[in-house]
Parts: structure tokens; sequence; C-alpha cells
């Protein structure tokens, strides 16, 4: 799911002249809820900073972990980092100046490679992209969101750095909270192919529908604004994607709000985004450790709570910890 990054830029100055918009007419109304607003609210209340002129928190060198490295990646000198697209705030995505990638992805990401002594290299590509370019080894490291699973487990390494929550955005004042595969039954629910919420929603319509119940009618459109055009127009009751991205669309617009949070691992994982790398490259335990590390450190907290998400803090870093179970065959 992307936009054009000029259709950011756009949609920001839009955004600046109204934060709340009324119900879309149209998918470039649509399109403009997308992207925050100049002097943007997060959740918690923290104003953000949409321009290229990020300050961003920085951290000292640790020469035990740095050493941790591989050498082959120590002697270049740089950390290659895959991010998404760049239309995911306050994930990643793109400033003001329609060409630098901002958001705590990118955050994280810098104080690990301040940790490692390395130069960080952002690429933004597509999702399935991110994972062929760790196949081949043009990255070293994705760090974009991407949910520990058992069968990603069989082809990369993880090192935890925040939880993976879920949520259900709806029209706000609706009264409709989601706690459960039964609070879907019957309605429409939107959410993009191929990944972990869409796994999610397959197994609450068998659940359901094993309990007698209906199954939720899932639709698939091509782009964010598409899904949020739907939404305001009634066509869909609620969009199911990662929740720092749908808290923020929801303070950013006024219009709609989160009915309901779930574990990206379903019912029995507590799921959890990582640092993703190739398996068995050596890396993982240098990403680990430079991550416990700016948690010890406080740097961690504050890199979160820049972007209002100090509420999917982890405690601490794992490697390969358990992940969403495989589908049953």
């Amino acid at each position: 799911m992307s936009l054009p990054r000029r259709a950011l830029v756009t949609a920001a100055a839009a955004l600046a002249a109204t934060l709340t918009l009324a119900a879309c007419g149209s998918s470039t109304d649509a399109a403009a809820e997308l992207a925050p607003a100049k002097g943007s609210t997060a959740p918690n209340g923290t104003t953000v900073n949409l321009t290229p002129n990020q300050n961003r928190i920085t951290t000292a060198k640790v020469d035990a972990i740095a050493a941790l490295v591989p050498e082959e990646v120590r002697k270049r000198g740089t950390l290659t980092v895959a991010n998404s697209l760049g239309t995911t705030p306050p994930l990643d995505f793109y400033a003001n100046d329609d060409k630098t990638i901002i958001g705590v992805e990118p955050d994280l990401a810098s104080l690990v490679g301040d940790v490692l002594g390395l130069k960080v290299e952002f690429n933004p590509v597509s999702w399935e992209n991110v994972f062929v370019g760790l196949d081949s080894g043009k990255f070293d490291v994705g760090m974009t969101n991407i949910t520990v699973t058992e069968a990603r487990k069989e082809k990369y390494d993880f090192a935890t750095y925040r939880l993976d929550i879920l949520g259900f955005e709806a029209k706000k004042g609706t009264g409709w909270k989601v706690t459960g595969p039964k609070d879907v039954a019957g309605k429409t629910i939107a959410v993009s192919s191929g990944t972990n919420q869409e796994k999610l929603l397959i197994s609450w319509n068998e659940e359901n529908v094993k309990n007698g119940l209906k199954p939720a009618d899932i639709k698939y459109f091509q782009s964010s604004s598409d899904y949020y055009l739907a939404l305001s127009s009634g066509r869909i009751d609620a969009y199911v994607g990662p929740n720092p991205s749908l808290a923020f669309h929801a303070v950013q617009t006024g219009q709609t709000e989160v009915v309901g949070t779930y574990s990206g691992g379903g019912a029995d994982v507590l799921g959890k985004i990582a640092a993703t790398t190739k398996k068995d490259n050596g890396l993982v335990q240098a990403l680990n450790g430079a991550i416990n590390e700016i948690i010890k450190n406080g740097t961690y907290g504050q890199a979160l709570k820049r972007w209002g998400l100090d509420g999917e803090a982890v405690q601490t870093s794992e490697i390969n910890p358990p992940g969403l179970p495989k589908p049953k065959p």
C-alpha cells in the first residue's frame, strides 16, 4: 500500500488547513487523510516534527557491542537498513521535503547504528522487496514493523524492539468495541493482503463459523486512501492494521477512532516487532546488544515517546522469541 511521495506532501498541506476533515467525498480527499499535518500531535499529546531537520536522539558507541558486528560490515562502516516506502506515519514516512525518511523506525535504527559505530543507510522499498533484499544480502537489516513469525524464523534472525499491537479503526462514535472474534461476526472489515492481520481475521472467521456465527466480510483495496474512503462512506465497518499508524491517523482526522487492539501474535503469543536479518549471517547478536543498550540508557524510551508509542515498549530485546504460529494444515 503506498501513495506517490508528492501526493503525501500535497496531503500534508491540505491537512495543515484543517485537522478535522469532513467525510471524504473523493479519493483525493481520502488521500489527504493519510499524511500528518504541520504541527501534528501524536496520540500521547507530543507535537511531531515533520521537517527534514529531525534533530534525532543520539547515543554513544559501545566498543564491546560494536565488536560483535561481522568483520565485513565493520570494515564497510555502514548498516544498510530496509524501510517500507514511507507512507505509514508514525512508523516510517516522508518529511515535508518529500524525500527524507522520518519516523520511529528510522530513529531506532539510527540509535542502533550509533551503538555499533556504523553509519545507517536507509533504503525505502516495497514490502516484498524488504525480504528480497535481505535474502540477497543487499540489506543488512529490515526495521519496518516486521513481526516475528515461526515461518519467518526459518529464513531470518530477529532481535525484538517493540510490541506488535494491531488496531481496528472505525468511524468515531459507533459504540462498537472489538475484543475478539465474536465482535467482528457479520461485519465488513478491510485489511491488507499477505499480512499477519489478514491471517488473524481469517482465523477469527474460522472460529466464528465453528461457533455458529457469521464470518466477517473481508475486503481488500489497492491503497490506504481507498481503505479510508471506504470507511468514510460506510462501505466497511473497520480497517485493521498496525495500531501505531491507525492511532496516529485517528488523532489527525478527528473522524475515526481505534475501537479495539489485539496482539499481532494472536491469542496465544505476544506479538513482537523485530530487527530482521538473514539467518546465521552473524549480525543478530550485535543488533540485540545494541537494542538492549539503548533500552538501558533511556534513548529508546525517548524515541518511542517522541512518536507517541511509549505504550508499545519492550523491557528487553530478545533473539528469536516465540512468533506467530504457522497456519494449521
